[in-house]
């Protein structure tokens, strides 16, 4: 299963409402059987959202607390590698789906996914990711012990 990017940033903030249910997907899923990967489009995107200004709608972190978030997740989960099979799945995706603007970057993720033979994301994001069949959108407040 991957966890998206919604999911990791939320670990990063213990004060948002999101976290609890983070937290507790993240240590029940793999108590569950459920593996828990990661790729480079996700620590990509959590430096972006980690370092941007808080009035932007970022985590006000500097370069160096954003860099030590990175190698505290590249810690806790499997962190699968780029291959050369990720950017053609990518194109097709988007053309196939029509996909624009942003959620280009959540078509990518899901073309990580088919690389590696993941079926399953953790995500708080209930419909970006259900437009792409095969994909299993599990939310974390599903999670249950």
């Amino acid at each position: 299963m991957l966890v998206d990017t919604s999911v990791l940033i939320r670990t990063l903030q213990p004060h948002h409402p999101l976290y609890i249910p983070a937290d507790r997907a993240i240590r029940l899923l793999p108590e569950q059987g459920r593996e828990l990967h990661i790729v480079a489009q996700n620590l990509i995107e959590l430096w972006t959202v980690a370092t941007r200004p808080l009035g932007e709608n970022g985590l006000g972190m500097t370069a160096a607390e954003a860099a030590s978030q990175l190698e505290k997740i590249k810690g806790m989960f499997l962190f699968l590698p780029e291959t050369p099979a990720i950017y053609p799945a990518w194109e097709a995706l988007v053309i196939q789906f029509r996909v624009v603007g942003k959620p280009a970057h959540d078509a990518r993720l899901v073309a990580a996914m088919q690389a590696h033979g993941l079926t399953a994301i953790l995500t708080f994001d209930r419909t970006g990711f259900s437009r792409y069949p095969g994909i299993e959108v599990v939310h974390p407040e599903q999670v249950k012990y």
